[in-house]
């Protein structure tokens, strides 16, 4: 029998409550020991797709060097943070760290690079989009269960994966501003017609802390490994006021500060700064509001979690120096070019002859031979969960010639 978590010390009414979810497409006992949520999380970390975020790309490739980002790592520092926030907001922790745990399954290899090249090459057949993928790996994709497919996870944790980044329509079903061009993808269209995902309204509370975390890991710890780097050094971080005024504090205190300490620190701070502010921000705007469940939260037409003004300014300034110091540097541009000729190269050679993947592959390109759109899904597939190394690997089995990627 599930435990009733309703009075459980701590947690605010407006969080989500395990207790009352909407419950898994295909019935499945509760269990003795864990809470619904526990259970999504739990199936995540144990999933072939999490395991394969090792030996994704954040940034760097793993030649750069052993201590950069991978996505594993980077969701891992995500799930920390979120668990922080959730905890201290009365949040269902649990929920907060699946979510930030699933938020990056999607993700190709080679970072963006590989997600803007495979959508380029899938136009034709409704292109390509991570968050859309990490839904096809979570209901379609993973084959861990004799019952389904997928890891069949609650309403709550699917909502959050599609949504964390808010509603994807309007309420009178036009795609939102970022999708208005392209529409919703297709992934996730095709599967809301199956299960109302309610696009039209924001997910939870933890869902948000989730998509917020996302950005305090990535935006604190690509200034970590671009000075590590040396893409940038200190000297230029002083355009961002909030870095410049975390420098002068760390000096002032510890004016002999080696240099890796000297980046931690920075990192410790920003990390903290981010964190603390939106953890105030958040309060206040649930405080104002009386939310008292989770279907008020997502009623709102804003995020409830959120920054401050001043901080959100000031975390525009960090994405905006990272765009230009280290994103567009030199040394990652080269890398790109080359990552992207590896997923121009791979596709079409599968797509042309199907049989030269993995026999499960090969045999469900059988089954849909007949329907180029299935098959370039299928394909499409294929290529977006393999890791660097992996790409790498089978760019050098069908080609004479492969990027080192250096």
């Amino acid at each position: 029998m599930a435990r009733d978590f309703i009075a459980e010390p701590g947690r605010a009414a407006y969080a989500a409550n395990p207790a009352s979810s909407r419950g898994r497409v295909f019935a499945e006992p509760t269990s003795p020991t864990r809470t619904e949520f526990q259970r999504d999380r739990d199936r995540i970390l144990h999933s072939t797709a999490f395991r394969r975020l090792a030996h994704k790309t954040q940034v760097f490739v793993p030649h750069e060097g052993d201590h950069y980002r991978t996505r594993l790592t980077h969701t891992i520092e995500v799930s920390q943070i979120a668990r922080a926030i959730a905890r201290a907001l009365g949040l269902d922790d649990d929920l907060a760290e699946a979510l930030a745990l699933g938020h990056d399954l999607g993700h190709t290899p080679f970072g963006h690079t590989g997600e803007d090249v495979l959508d380029e090459l899938m136009q034709p057949y409704g292109g390509f989009d991570h968050n859309a993928q990490a839904l096809r790996i979570v209901t379609k994709l993973e084959h861990r269960y004799a019952a389904f497919d997928g890891l069949n996870l609650t309403f709550e944790s699917l909502e959050g994966l599609v949504k964390h980044n808010g509603p994807l329509v309007e309420a009178d079903g036009r795609p939102v501003p970022r999708y208005a061009a392209r529409g919703v993808p297709r992934a996730v269209s095709e599967y809301a017609a199956l299960i109302d995902l309610d696009l039209d309204s924001f997910a939870s509370a933890e869902a948000q802390a989730a998509a917020l975390s996302d950005d305090i890991a990535y935006n604190a710890h690509d200034i970590d490994d671009g000075l590590r780097a040396c893409l940038f050094d200190f000297e230029a971080l002083a355009e961002v006021d909030l870095l410049h005024d975390i420098l002068g504090g760390i000096d002032s205190r510890y004016p002999e500060l080696e240099r890796q300490r000297r980046i931690h620190e920075l990192v410790r701070r920003v990390i903290a700064h981010f964190i603390e502010d939106a953890i105030a921000e958040s309060r206040r705007n649930l405080e104002e509001t009386g939310a008292q469940s989770i279907d008020a939260v997502r009623a709102r037409r804003a995020p409830i979690i959120g920054f401050s003004a001043a901080v959100a300014a000031t975390e525009k300034q960090i994405k905006e120096f990272l765009l230009r110091n280290m994103y567009r540097h030199e040394r990652i541009g080269r890398v790109r070019v080359e990552a992207a000729e590896v997923i121009r190269d791979l596709f079409p050679a599968f797509f042309a002859a199907p049989g030269m993947m993995p026999a499960e592959w090969a045999e469900a390109a059988k089954r849909g031979a007949q329907n180029e759109a299935r098959l370039a899904r299928l394909v499409c597939d294929y290529i977006a969960g393999m890791t660097d190394r992996y790409a790498l690997a089978e760019h050098a089995r069908l080609f004479d010639v492969t990027p080192e990627l250096r």
